[in-house]
């Protein structure tokens, strides 16, 4: 999951919002570990759940990235109070548990979805992009 999230930080740039979906340990946290080493921002990044957001400046004069997790907000008027669109053409935003809550924020978005592929201890990912928007439409949409 790293790896792959080292791979996507190469696609990233300022005003992008990648939206993480799957089951508890999917590997959310660890896709944002490889996109925020990939962007070069300051860390460390670590699950956002009870801060909900933190933003990771960079440490190369790119992009900051803010990282978002949405599992304890009850709907669009918390995410509205986190004030996301503020930074949102500036930063690379991702919001884990992010499906059905803030899809608002742009036209123009990543969704991936994330499931472990085996049983409960097995490390095997499968990894489904879903681009929205002319900035993603060549994105692949078969698993990873």
């Amino acid at each position: 999951m790293r790896a792959l999230g080292v791979r996507l930080a190469a696609r990233l740039r300022g005003g992008d919002l990648v939206i993480l979906s799957g089951p508890l340990g999917a590997g959310k946290t660890t896709l944002v570990q490889g996109i925020a080493e990939g962007l070069k921002v300051r860390g460390p990044i670590t699950s956002p759940t009870f801060v909900i957001a933190r933003v990771h400046p960079s440490l190369v004069d790119g992009p900051p990235l803010v990282h978002v997790d949405a599992y304890r907000l009850g709907g669009d008027l918390e995410v509205d109070d986190l004030d996301l669109d503020a930074s949102l053409e500036e930063s690379v935003t991702v919001v884990e548990w992010g499906e059905g809550l803030v899809e608002g924020l742009s036209d123009e978005r990543l969704e991936i979805h994330i499931t472990r592929s085996g049983g409960d201890d097995d490390e095997a990912r499968s990894v489904t992009l879903r681009g929205v928007g002319p900035r993603w439409a060549d994105t692949p949409s078969d698993p990873v």
